[in-house]
């Protein structure tokens, strides 16, 4: 009979994968800040001395939950909009990508909705890093396009931090939503994607806003607006 030899690197990341999901199992009726060392350990089965082989401290362990769910979230999302030329696609699409996820990874982005506001600032500085990343990348994509032409950085980080807040919010209450009630959560991404819209609406008439942008020459803006009301005067 053939035995299978487990050599110390693949035991070290067994023992941290069963801290991790002891963790993600704790977590998902608690808050970081409530759950103890000695809890995590004794739910995965392993010393308490051996959890400092793999974190320095519970914050350490949260950060690395943070990171392994918008880490494997966020590329997902940036793939399924790879190639797309349509920004308001874009946003479809993201949207979509993120309702599936949740479907399947709800124990994760539990934690991300509600650290995002925890007491542990650590793990909610690792959250924002993450979400950050996300909008810039977004924006990264964004301002190569047509319809952004004209856009200065600061409004084109505004919009997307926009978008993704509103991702978490949908996510956060998708997670209030009892699993076995799909028509409620239909409900919630019907609304979601009006929302949406509403932001889509709004993009395209940004520039026409005097307020746009703290980049853009007044000398453009001021004979525009003059125009439209020497038109109202007209009429």
């Amino acid at each position: 009979m053939a035995h299978t030899v487990i050599t110390r690197q693949e035991q070290k990341q067994r023992t941290r994968a069963a801290l991790l999901s002891a963790a993600l199992r704790l977590l998902e009726h608690k808050n970081l800040s409530s759950v103890g060392l000695r809890e995590v350990t004794r739910a995965a089965g392993i010393a308490p001395a051996a959890f400092y082989r793999h974190f320095r401290d519970m914050d350490d362990l949260g950060i690395a939950l943070v990171e392994e769910s918008l880490g494997s979230m966020l590329p997902v999302i940036r793939g399924a909009r790879s190639g797309l030329t349509d920004p308001d696609e874009i946003v479809r699409r993201s949207l979509d990508v993120l309702v599936g996820y949740l479907d399947t990874q709800r124990e994760h982005f539990r934690i991300i909705a509600r650290e995002k506001f925890g007491g542990v600032t650590r793990v909610r500085e690792a959250i924002n890093a993450e979400l950050k990343l996300a909008a810039d990348e977004l924006a990264d994509d964004l301002a190569v396009l047509p319809d952004f032409a004209g856009w200065n950085r600061p409004d084109l980080e505004m919009l997307t931090g926009l978008l993704v807040n509103q991702m978490l919010l949908l996510a956060s209450t998708l997670l209030d939503v009892p699993a076995d009630r799909p028509e409620e959560a239909g409900r919630v991404v019907e609304v979601a994607r009006r929302q949406f819209q509403l932001i889509i609406v709004g993009r395209r008439h940004w520039l026409d806003h005097p307020a746009a942008g703290p980049a853009r020459p007044a000398a453009h803006a001021a004979p525009h607006r003059a125009g439209r009301d020497d038109a109202a005067a007209a009429g």
